[in-house]
């Protein structure tokens, strides 16, 4: 049947008529029976004489049920009165006290703004107090969960929460849709949204007998954290270090659902895996595991660290190609079956390690590890440095008149990502090709094709401002990079989050490992020893706002050592990035993980010495998988990402203690908790991977809150 715009508008009608005549007669019944009766009470506790009306808001939420939450435990109970909201997300109640919204997915959001109406995806609790139930929403949500926290103090909880937003508090709880002030409007719009995720994922943790107030409280009680640490490690899949994690989805679950088996180039199963191209350790390094030794090998993960390679945590095996287009045909589209025929180093991918002996390991069993979070976007450490501080991907202008000639990929497979193979090379199977399969078009940068709009910068190239990888052009600046060089990007102007930070007064730092170091010597740059400093792992360093010369740069970019002080001292900034120098990041190549791992298990004893520790969140994660395979698909997003899952650990004395959080996260989920903790408005590539996400059918990435617990001391 169709529906015509005039059955809606009817629709519509009669449900208000209906939800007026019931609302009505429910005050008139009750009122005339049991007025008298009904005892008073303030936040929470059981409905005082007369009537609770208002408006369910952010934008109006038609056919939400309503209650008064007359026993304060966050539910619509059987017994208590309830009414559902009309058209316009108005209800009204008989009796007085605390209000609860259960939203379901019969219910539909309204913006009046924009004149259109969405269907709701993902359950919804919204709470308000007794002091303030005239308009629920997200806002009077949190500031129910605040109240919850600070013993029922609803003055100091508003007060609180209108600081943290730069609003008035007379404004906060008002209907956001009617506000005439335009900034105020944007601000409290902004905190409604991004509440929203928070409480949908509340919202399912809970369930339907689960402490929904809890749940609310530990998404809304960021007050607690006063600094957040992020130690980015580099180039681990999940699976090749947690992979036999207790509880975690690890290979275990890939061997029984039978989600590890590689393909051959054209498709069919390969009969064992293709050798390791060049053998398996890096140069000079001992045991070596040359080509010969890796033949034949079972298509099927196995142990690096197992009785036929025994090559320990502290051996360095050699480097993956990990780069934007290969990846993602690794993945082919979740099935994650390419990742030996799309390398350079054959079988390799498919190794991993035992790990219950990693030092990290047992601060994961002590506090929480997210296996189920993703690395922000496809390929290398070059761009998913970038979406950890901007949710971005550089741009390099006019990339195809560039007199640098930056090299424009050019892939030719249908889905626009997709290289091919060079038929000339008569290359019919991984087996026989002898080394990596002829693949052609690689490059740094995306062509301008129907996937992309623009000269995207995927793949590794280096900063215009020294310390880079290119070195100063004869008779130039010494401060610059030579701006011919063909790896050479242009100045990039981007929004970070370091950018958001300081507007609000918030302070930050971005920590390198041997910063110094390469401004002082550049033979400190790209040497595979000590100190071994990379260019493309400080992406600030790649920012016009952040030049030589910029307080900005004076301000926020340090090195290692003032990390080590600030931490000895106690004065963290309020966000912080370390990014550990390169023989300790674990980097295969150049880095084993022994050392990396005993270097950040080093790092965070010093944070929990520190003052500052009661009161921090640190985050400690891997930039990308460095070309190594996984078995969990990644959640279908926009171009760029999510793609391969990496380790997550969160420490804190607000973590919640030997948890495996199953919650789905990415690299912005690191911006998301920073963003919400702090009240940023969200950078454009949060919304746009939302987006992207929701279209494809994907729930929006978490805040990294569910693996905390603000309730325990």
């Amino acid at each position: 049947m169709k529906v015509t715009y005039s059955m809606v508008i009817l629709g519509g009608l009669m449900m208000y008529l209906e939800n007026l005549m019931n609302q009505t007669f429910r005050v008139l019944l009750l009122t005339s029976i049991t007025s008298g009766a009904l005892s008073a009470c303030g936040s929470g506790g059981s409905a005082v004489s007369g009537v609770t009306s208002g408006v369910v808001t952010g934008s109006y939420f038609r056919h939400a049920k309503v209650c008064l939450d007359t026993n304060s435990n966050g539910r619509c109970d059987p017994g208590k009165p309830s009414t559902y909201t009309d058209i316009d997300g108005a209800f009204s109640l008989p009796g007085k006290a605390a209000v609860v919204v259960e939203i379901g997915t019969d219910a539909t959001r309204f913006d009046p703004d924009t004149k259109t109406e969405t269907p709701i995806t993902r359950q919804l609790v919204f709470r308000a107090p007794a002091e303030a139930n005239q308009v629920v929403s997200g806002i009077s949500t949190e500031l129910q969960a605040l109240m919850d926290d600070n013993g029922g103090d609803f003055a100091s909880a508003k007060t609180l929460l209108a600081k943290r937003l730069g609003v008035a508090e007379d404004k906060l709880l008002g209907d956001h849709n009617k506000e005439i002030d335009p900034t105020t409007k944007a601000i409290l719009k902004t905190e409604i949204d991004q509440s929203i995720d928070r409480i949908s994922d509340a919202t399912a943790e809970a369930g339907n007998d689960g402490d929904i107030k809890k749940s609310l409280r530990n998404r809304f009680s960021l007050d607690h954290v006063s600094n957040v640490v992020v130690i980015y490690a580099e180039n681990r899949a999940f699976d090749s270090l947690y992979g036999k994690f207790p509880g975690a989805n690890g290979i275990d679950n890939a061997l029984s659902s039978n989600r590890y088996k590689q393909i051959d180039l054209d498709g069919s199963v390969l009969s064992v895996l293709p050798p390791t191209w060049g053998g398996m350790t890096s140069a000079g390094v001992t045991p070596v595991v040359a080509q010969a030794d890796t033949a034949n090998l079972p298509n099927a993960p196995f142990n690096l660290d197992g009785p036929k390679f025994n090559l320990s945590l502290n051996v360095k095996t050699r480097d993956l190609d990990h780069s934007f287009f290969f990846n993602q045909m690794q993945i082919n589209g979740g099935k994650n079956d390419r990742f030996a025929v799309a390398s350079d180093a054959g079988g390799l991918v498919m190794g991993n390690y035992d790990g219950s002996s990693l030092l990290m390991w047992k601060k994961a069993r002590d506090y929480t590890i997210a296996d189920n979070y993703f690395m922000g976007a496809f390929g290398g450490s070059f761009l998913n440095h970038f979406w950890l501080i901007c949710a971005c991907t550089p741009v390099y202008p006019n990339a195809d008149t560039s007199p640098a000639k930056a090299k424009i990929a050019n892939p030719g497979g249908t889905d626009g990502v997709s290289l091919l193979l060079d038929p000339s090379k008569g290359i019919s199977s991984v087996l026989n090709s002898n080394g990596r399969p002829p693949y052609l078009g690689n490059g740094a940068i995306t062509p301008m094709n129907g996937r992309f709009d623009k000269f995207y910068a995927v793949n590794t190239m280096q900063p215009a401002y020294q310390p880079s990888g290119n070195a100063p052009a004869a008779g130039g600046d010494p401060a610059l990079a030579d701006p011919n060089a063909a790896s050479t990007l242009p100045p990039q102007d981007m929004t970070t989050v370091g950018d958001l930070l300081s507007k609000k007064s918030i302070s930050w730092a971005w920590y390198a490992g041997a910063w110094t170091d390469a401004q002082k010597d550049r033979t400190n740059i790209y040497n595979n020893t000590i100190p071994n400093f990379q260019p493309h792992h400080q992406p600030f360093n790649f920012f016009r706002q952040f030049a030589p010369g910029t307080q900005a740069r004076a301000d926020h970019l340090k090195d290692g050592t003032d990390f080590l002080a600030a931490i000895q001292n106690g004065n963290l900034p309020q966000v912080t990035f370390y990014k550990p120098q390169g023989d300790v990041n674990e980097h295969p190549g150049y880095a084993d993980v022994a050392k990396g791992d005993q270097h950040i298990s080093d790092i965070i004893e010093k944070l929990k010495a520190s003052p500052q520790w009661k009161n921090m969140v640190v985050v400690v994660t891997y930039d990308e998988n460095g070309g190594l395979w996984d078995h969990v698909a990644p959640p279908k997003g926009d171009r760029f990402g999510p793609a391969t899952r990496v380790p997550a650990i969160i420490i804190s004395p607000y973590a919640k203690r030997g948890f495996v959080d199953h919650s789905q996260y990415d690299t912005t989920s690191i911006l998301r908790f920073i963003t919400h903790r702090f009240s940023l408005p969200p950078l454009d590539g949060l919304l746009s991977r939302d987006k992207a996400l929701v279209a494809n059918g994907v729930k929006p990435m978490g805040d990294l809150t569910g693996a905390l617990d603000f309730t325990q001391k």
